[in-house]
This record gives structure tokens, C-alpha cells and sequence, in this order.
């Protein structure tokens, strides 16, 4: 049987009922997952639903990392929506990895994260989206193509989007065993893997890379992969590296971008 624990816990230092973290603790993770929520102030669950996003952070990060790219309360409170920033446990990849069993990320975010946070927070099904930065990047765009009804999009920020030149870094031969005796494992586990999937929910995305990034390489061929399967993918190339300064500024385009498919959203 598996098992879920919550804690509701108001966190020391942060604004009254804008923010919160929630504790998750499941069988399926190798120890409590923190979500920082925040939510836009003058958050009304009595008056209507609000748009989200999940923001995924990167490798050897936690769910800190993207307030400390960006004041995510502003941003909350910029765009009116619901901010989310779960742990992915520094290397977890944000899958079901085949190599560890404590480690189910992608079980614990369809069964465990999302529906607890539906059910404390007024989140607009509609408007649900998913992004990150580097290994979230990655994540974002894998978890969407495993349930792409579930997301009216979703976006990645310098993306490992094919783990296979990675293969000895980052910790992913611990989830995925050595790639000479397990190719289709690795290409099952990256987005490059799962573009039928993508294509298949005819959903718009979002991906971008700077021009100095290690990574830049592979997300050039997913722009390609795109246009030949038809995705109606925006891919944003410019300057930059894999670092602080460049999310910051990427991250805007991002939300640049849900809040579009937002105001195109037809009134109930």
C-alpha cells in the first residue's frame, strides 16, 4: 500500500496567506517533498479560479531555487497566478526511475502532488501550467507528454531534452543504468523520446536556449524534431549560458506566454 502524509506548515517569514509550503511525505519519494505555493495577494478562492504554474527546478537545486532567481511573489502578484515550486530531490529527474524505488517522481506528481494541491488551492483546470530550468526543463516538457490533458501547455528554460550525451553526469546512470546495455531506456525517459506524445495533444509549447549554453546543441535538433512532427512549439534563441542571469530573463518570456493562452481562454 502506498502511503501519503500532509502537513500544512505556514512558513517562518513570508507574507500572510500569500505564501505557504506544503509537505508531502510518500513511499514513492526518498523523503519529504517542500512545495512553496504562492499565491497572488488578495487570493480569493470564494470569487473565482486562478491560473497555475508548477516551476521546476534544476539539478542539485531544490524548491528554493527559482525565488532565488526571481521574487516569485511579484510575479504571483504581477500576473494573478498561483505559483508553484515543488523538490525534486536534487537529481530526481522528475521520472519513475527504473533504478531506484524510492525515487517515483512521476507517480508522486500525477497521484499525490497535483491532486493535493487542487484541493487546497482554486486552480483553474483550464490553466494549468508546467515549466523549468535545466534538469525542470527536462521535467516540464516529460511529465507534460506523459499527461498532456492534464496541462494547457507547457515550457522548458535551457532543457536537457535528450539525457543520452549526458549519460555519465548528473547522477543518471543511477536512475537509468549504463546506456550501452539499455539505449531504449534512455530514449523512453527523454523528451525526445516522447515527442509522438507531444505532437499527438496538439497543445502550444514553449522552449528556449541561450546561444552559450552546453545544451544549446540538443535544444537547436528539438526545434527541428518540432517542425517535423508539427508541434506548435515557440522556440527562443538568444544570448546567454546556463546560469542565474539568463532564467531570469528567460523566465519572463515564459509567463509572457501562458498569459497569452490565458487571455485566449473562451469565458464559462
Amino acid at each position: 500500500m502506498r502511503s501519503l502524509t500532509i502537513c500544512w506548515l505556514l512558513a517562518l517569514c513570508l507574507s500572510a496567506s500569500a505564501q505557504e509550503q506544503l509537505l508531502l511525505k510518500a513511499n514513492t519519494l526518498p523523503d519529504t517533498d517542500t512545495v512553496w505555493v504562492f499565491t497572488p495577494t488578495g487570493y480569493d478562492p470564494a470569487a473565482r479560479s486562478y491560473p497555475a504554474v508548477v516551476m521546476l527546478h534544476g539539478h542539485n537545486g531544490s524548491y528554493k531555487q527559482w525565488n532565488s532567481i526571481i521574487d516569485a511573489q511579484r510575479y504571483a502578484d504581477e500576473y494573478n497566478f498561483i505559483l508553484i515550486c515543488p523538490d525534486g530531490f536534487r537529481d530526481s529527474w522528475y521520472i519513475n526511475s527504473p533504478g531506484r524505488k524510492n525515487s517515483q517522481y512521476a507517480d508522486f506528481f500525477f497521484k499525490y502532488l497535483l491532486p493535493s494541491l487542487k484541493q487546497k488551492y482554486r486552480i483553474d483546470a483550464n490553466n494549468l501550467f508546467i515549466t523549468g530550468l535545466s534538469m525542470g526543463g527536462h521535467g516540464a516538457l516529460y511529465l507534460f507528454s506523459q499527461r498532456p490533458d492534464l496541462f494547457r501547455s507547457a515550457g522548458s528554460t535551457s532543457g536537457l531534452l535528450d539525457l543520452r550525451p549526458s549519460s555519465e553526469k548528473y547522477g543518471l546512470s543511477s536512475h537509468l543504468g549504463s546506456m550501452a546495455t539499455s539505449q531504449v531506456t534512455w530514449i523512453r525517459f527523454s523528451v525526445v523520446g516522447n515527442v509522438e506524445k507531444i505532437a499527438a495533444a496538439k497543445k502550444e509549447i514553449i522552449f528556449d536556449c541561450g546561444l552559450e549554453d552546453r545544451f544549446y546543441e540538443i535544444n537547436n535538433e528539438f526545434r527541428n524534431i518540432c517542425a517535423n512532427q508539427h508541434i506548435p512549439a515557440t522556440f527562443i534563441s538568444q544570448p546567454g549560458q546556463h546560469d542565474k542571469q539568463y532564467w531570469q530573463k528567460s523566465i519572463r518570456q515564459h509567463f509572457e506566454f501562458f498569459r497569452r493562452l490565458v487571455l485566449q481562454t473562451p469565458n464559462e
